[in-house]
């Protein structure tokens, strides 16, 4: 299975990083209030960065080493080359 990790931009400005197989049906679940409780207070705006073709377990060590980065690193990394978020 196609595993994906991702971050989105939030109505307050902060990044959310979270792992799916379906990005848009997690985008809408965060939207609608059934995705995670990070959401409960403010809204997903826009998915802001996605790599693909991961594992389960890669793409959740992917996950945890993107947690760890600060707030300027994960600029860095939404706009470097490998965002497969199409512009």
């Amino acid at each position: 299975m196609n595993w994906q990790v991702y971050i989105i931009l939030c109505s307050d400005d902060t990044l959310y990083t979270g792992i799916t197989t379906d990005l848009q049906r997690r985008f809408a679940q965060h939207a609608s209030g059934r995705g995670a409780k990070y959401f409960r207070g403010r809204q997903p705006a826009e998915v802001v960065y996605q790599e693909c073709g991961l594992t389960r377990g890669s793409a959740g060590r992917r996950e945890m080493e993107i947690k760890n980065l600060t707030r300027a690193e994960k600029r860095t990394l939404i706009a470097s080359k490998t965002n497969k978020i199409t512009s």
